[in-house]
């Protein structure tokens, strides 16, 4: 029996730049254009865990997370021992309102602001891609 794809959850943080609507991607541990995400925490809902990721990894200290999610995408996790499991990332959006520039994974992690039309070219993931080239419009 095939086991269903672990769930995460994401985070599509924006906010208006000065060119328009920017968003924020940040790198994987394999140095990857990725949004923060990580696994559900046990006593939030799932748009507070994707602002909590928001902070952890990105420095979003203060954002307003979607009730609902924007989309999804499948992919692959893959664990710094090399192996992978099937992952379906559910994705909240997040408005950017106070951004830190010391955060948890500042040292461990670069993060960037890029049009999503950018970001859309940067990121791996295929339905990612689409998620981002659909907020583009």
């Amino acid at each position: 029996m095939k086991r269903p794809p672990a769930l995460q959850l994401a985070a599509l943080c924006w906010r208006n730049g000065a060119k328009g609507r920017e968003v924020l991607l940040i790198t994987s541990s394999n140095g990857r254009w990725i949004l923060p995400k990580g696994w559900p925490i046990d006593g939030l809902t799932a748009p507070e865990a994707a602002l909590q990721e928001a902070w952890e990894e990105a420095g979003v200290k203060t954002g307003k997370a979607s009730k609902t999610s924007m989309g999804a995408y499948d992919c692959r996790k893959r664990f710094d021992s090399g192996s992978e499991i099937p992952c379906r990332t559910e994705v909240f959006e997040v408005e950017a309102i106070e951004v830190a520039k010391d955060y948890p994974e500042s040292e461990m992690r670069k993060r960037r602001w890029v049009t999503p039309t950018d970001a859309a070219e940067m990121v791996a993931e295929p339905g990612l891609k689409a998620i981002l080239a659909a907020f583009a419009e």
